[in-house]
């Protein structure tokens, strides 16, 4: 058992509908320490992958993201979920419907953040149904740039996400794949790696 999974067996929640509950130390409240063990295991997963930008959604997966991009020492770039005032030009953008907030969410990135000449790194807290990075995967490609790899906090093995990016042909690395979760015992199962 690695120290993510330890971690979500110490403080994680299993609730009804196949929800794991970390916001004590991974997605409302954050554990910093966490965090950049998290970036240096991401790091040593694909440092050989040329990575020159780390993309992912707003809001959860920033933290995480931070980390990593700071151990590659590169800039992190995020796909906000509505367009602001403050972002000015043209934009990337994709539809992507949220597991966790039942919902579809526009999201964008500034054309000059992502250029063809990149290599990107997208990370994400967790990996449910594949949207999510679906929509990540179709901005870096509009962009030029080639997505040389991918990295999840939690993915829930159980669910399409996992097998649909793989089949897909990319490289794919989570630190703890839930196999089964039970939420009368409050059980986590992790798929060994």
């Amino acid at each position: 058992m690695n120290f993510l999974e330890e971690r979500i067996i110490k403080d994680g929640a299993v609730k009804p509908g196949n929800v794991l509950k970390v916001d004590s130390f991974l997605n409302h409240q954050m554990d910093i320490e966490l965090m950049d063990k998290m970036g240096e295991e991401f790091y040593n997963r694909f440092k050989d992958a040329g990575v020159t930008k780390v993309l992912t959604i707003e809001a959860s997966g920033i933290a995480i993201a931070c980390s990593v991009a700071r151990c590659f020492g590169v800039p992190m770039v995020f796909a906000k979920k509505s367009k602001s005032v403050n972002i000015d030009g043209d934009v990337y953008v994709a539809e992507v419907e949220s597991f966790t907030h039942k919902n579809v969410n526009k999201v964008i990135v500034s054309k000059k953040f992502l250029n063809p000449e990149d290599k990107v790194l997208i990370i994400d807290d967790f990996l449910a149904n594949g949207c999510a990075l679906q929509g990540l995967i179709s901005i870096t490609e509009s962009s030029g740039a080639e997505v040389v790899g991918l990295g999840i906090a939690i993915e829930k093995g159980f669910q399409i996400g996992g097998r649909v990016i793989r089949n897909l042909g990319y490289k794919l690395e989570s630190l703890a794949i839930v196999e089964e979760m039970d939420a009368e015992k409050g059980t986590v199962t992790f798929r060994e790696q």
